[in-house]
């Protein structure tokens, strides 16, 4: 669930196969504060790399908010625009989680152009990403930064060996402290977010901790902010929908939804084809790309001609030669564990029984919501396979409150599976004063992917 996915390396090698034919708390603590002592401050501001008129600094932050654990972290930020701007500071946020923010500051710059007129841009490297990144190399070689590509249980339980005790303090609930901190060291009353994808999620936790500092949202691709969605249910269903209207669109004459459901039960490949699709719903949306030739491939392997397909599943999940410090799967796998809603319970559950409470759940699944997969993929794909085998570690706090009281901008893209629209128009049902834009044929990552999830963030904004 990512912002700006870095899917040029998985591209690659799809092409080229193609060619080649510590212990968990007990009660929940009180919420999270700021950092203690004098206010937080940005210090040690100089250009940032290759943006002479963005400013970077460094926001240090303990931690462990408690003092149990002794330390301190180093978080980078970048400021474009002045304290003054007239609709004051807008915050955007990254997804993952394991994405860094700074890097993306020209990206925001180019896509948001008319906003940014008006709004001083923040971004931030959140705690265990960009150049102080989580590194995991196992992990990292076998995943990347895919949600879906299931790691081994060796590369999972070697990466919080790797980090012991520190893997308790990746959660959201402490980085909203941390962006809280930020807030105080900028100097603001309040501010505006922009989360896209797993910062949707971080923004809703801040904006339901901190409603009093948020004027406006903006969630592009939601994540759930009860931290349901582990299972991709509703991605898995909704992929009838999206190769059947890319099928229509293209005036293909046959039904690439049954084919799907040949291949998966015919080859038990589910999840390989699952996050073939899943990257292909950011990368190419409607399905059209001749490059890829999803459709004809997944129509030729239900018809006996496998090659294209295999090809296609064998390179979408290959290995990623992606460094941390552009997107840190240990900090994925920490976070992710913390934050979620497991059939077992929360991330303080004991390993054992882990496993068969996800059968259980995953028996539950009505067939017919998971087709033209199979129930058994929901359970065998990368979100729950990273975390059955991690230790026992102390969970996300939630926000005290469950409601979204601000004007709140919600995009979704109808071909999305990673963040299906779904979840998007949940959100809206129960948010007062939402407003809900679904943008046909576009994917993950409206406003950075399109045209016009970009200019209904612009306009909500300047509204």
């Amino acid at each position: 669930m990512i912002f700006l996915t870095r899917a040029g390396t998985a591209v690659a090698a799809a092409l080229t196969a193609i060619a080649c034919v510590g212990a968990a708390p007990g009660a929940a603590p009180a919420p999270y504060p700021s950092a203690p002592g004098a206010r937080p401050a940005l210090t040690h501001p100089r250009p940032c790399p290759g943006q002479t008129d963005v400013t970077c600094a460094d926001l240090t932050v303990p931690i462990d908010r408690t003092g149990a654990v002794p330390g301190i972290l180093k978080l980078r930020t970048a400021v474009f625009g002045t304290a003054d701007a007239p609709r004051g500071t807008l915050l955007f946020l990254t997804g993952g989680p394991g994405q860094p923010g700074v890097p993306y500051v020209q990206r925001i710059r180019e896509r948001l152009p008319e906003a940014l007129a008006q709004y001083r841009l923040v971004m931030i490297d959140q705690r265990g990403t960009g150049d102080a990144a989580v590194d995991c190399p196992e992990l990292q070689r076998e995943v990347g930064s895919s949600d879906t590509v299931a790691p081994t249980p060796g590369a999972v339980t070697a990466c919080a060996e790797h980090l012991g005790v520190k893997r308790n303090f990746s959660t959201t609930a402490d980085t909203v402290a941390d962006l809280e901190d930020l807030r105080r060291a900028l100097g603001v009353g309040s501010w505006t977010l922009d989360g896209v994808s797993y910062g949707t999620f971080t923004a809703g936790q801040y904006a339901l901790t901190h409603p009093h500092r948020v004027r406006k949202l903006v969630l592009d691709s939601v994540v759930p902010l009860d931290g349901a969605g582990v299972l991709y249910e509703d991605s898995l269903g909704h992929s009838a929908q999206v190769l059947r209207t890319a099928c229509r669109e293209q005036r293909c004459r046959f039904d690439p939804a049954r084919d799907l459901a040949t291949v998966v039960r015919r080859d038990g490949n589910g999840v390989g084809v699952f996050n073939l699709l899943v990257i292909a719903s950011i990368i190419d949306p409607k399905l059209d790309n001749p490059r890829f030739g999803i459709l004809g491939a997944i129509h030729a392997s239900a018809s006996g001609d496998r090659a294209r397909l295999d090809g296609l599943v064998a390179g979408f999940s290959a290995p990623s030669d992606e460094p941390p410090a552009e997107f840190s799967s240990g900090l994925h796998a920490a976070t992710l564990c913390a934050d979620s809603r497991w059939p077992w319970g929360d991330a303080s559950a004991p390993v054992e029984g882990r496993e068969r409470a996800l059968n259980r759940a995953v028996r539950r699944i009505r067939p017919a919501t998971v087709w033209p997969f199979e129930r058994e993929t929901a359970g065998a794909q990368g979100i729950p396979q990273t975390c059955l085998p991690w230790p026992a570690s102390r969970p996300n706090q939630a926000a005290p409150r469950h409601t979204l009281t601000m004007p709140v901008l919600i995009l979704a893209g109808d071909r999305d599976l990673s963040t299906p629209v779904r979840w998007a128009r949940d959100l809206a049902a129960v948010t007062p004063r939402a407003e809900l834009v679904v943008l046909a044929g576009a994917g993950h990552s409206t406003q950075s992917r399109s045209d016009g999830g970009a200019r209904a963030a612009e306009k909500f904004l300047l509204r």
